[in-house]
């Protein structure tokens, strides 16, 4: 099994998805089909990135190659959904292909993929998920971890996810600080999707809290929309009163919660709906058109809200 990574922050993972692809960049060197060997390959990353060391242009040089003739057609493969944590599972169904006008400009070169499932991130064991971090391009999954995503792809959702011994990784980074950056972020997710829901609405105060509001937590019970109410004064009567609704779930929230949740808005006020599980095509739709100002906030988004504004936390953020 193969990992593909869907350009920088996997956000062309969609894109791969619904074009039933994966692809790789590199798009300054041009075709890479053309070179029949791997050092006419390296010569071409050098001159191509002359501010690269000569090590840099041996490991691009060295992610193309294997895209281009190491990955076999029937292969399994995989890439990663950071905004859904969602794993797409699928096969390589087709050989290496240079297409500069199909879509993805930074992503030329691709191949075709037969998508067969997707695994939650949250489903498998901690040993896996990390040895799925690393940020390298294109990389071999382990044995063990392939097992178990194949067998997280087909079993029962609520069947438990067996720990899995912890190795190194066989392949280094060509950047390894960007590598524990994006490593480190979806610790911190893994994390916050282990807090309670009281715990989830108090975290999202406190970043509100950091960026300068006041807050107003609901009581547990109905909240009628509203489970945080954010403001200057810290009453609500200064402009701009923040409404926050907070879903801490794994399934998606599609376009009947947003509407429920403008339906209760007023004049002058701005929404933010938090939601762990992230949120339909629909539901973007439908926030876009609102007269209310309103901001979609996905787990990956309050992570890296959470990373910038840490240091301006107060303790009781900062402890969670």
């Amino acid at each position: 099994m193969w990992k593909v990574n869907a350009g920088r922050r996997s956000k062309y993972a969609q894109d791969f998805a619904d074009r039933s692809i994966v692809a790789i960049g590199w798009s300054a060197v041009g075709d890479p089909t053309r070179f029949a060997e791997k050092g006419d390959l390296v010569a071409a990353m050098a001159a191509t990135y002359p501010d690269w060391s000569l090590r840099q242009a041996e490991v691009g040089a060295g992610q193309v190659w294997r895209f281009l003739h190491e990955v076999a057609i029937g292969d399994d493969i995989i890439t990663y959904d950071p905004l859904n944590r969602v794993y797409f599972v699928g096969t390589v169904a087709g050989a290496a292909e240079y297409d500069p006008d199909g879509g993805l400009d930074e992503l030329p070169t691709r191949r075709a993929v037969r998508w067969t499932g997707a695994v939650s991130r949250d489903r498998l064991s901690e040993t896996a998920r990390y040895a799925l971090g690393a940020i390298l391009t294109l990389f071999q999954v382990r044995p063990e971890v392939a097992d178990e995503i194949l067998k997280a792809s087909h079993a029962d959702p609520a069947a438990e996810t067996p720990a899995l011994p912890v190795a190194a990784d066989e392949d280094g980074a060509d950047d390894p600080f960007e590598e524990l950056e994006e490593r480190a972020l979806e610790r911190i997710k893994d994390r916050l999707m282990g807090l309670s829901w009281d715990d989830m609405q108090e975290i999202v105060a406190a970043l509100l809290r950091a960026l300068g509001y006041r807050t107003i937590i609901s009581p547990p019970g109905p909240d009628r929309g509203k489970d945080i109410v954010a403001s200057r004064d810290g009453f609500g009567f200064e402009s701009p009163r923040i409404v926050v609704e907070v879903k801490h779930r794994k399934a998606a929230m599609g376009a009947p919660e947003i509407r429920a949740f403008l339906g209760g808005r007023h004049a002058g006020d701005r929404g933010l709906y938090v939601s762990t599980g992230g949120f339909t095509h629909e539901a973007y739709f439908e926030a876009e058109r609102a007269s209310v100002v309103t901001h979609l906030m996905t787990l990956d988004g309050l992570a890296r809200a959470l990373v910038d504004n840490y240091d301006s936390m107060d303790e009781r953020g900062r402890k969670l």
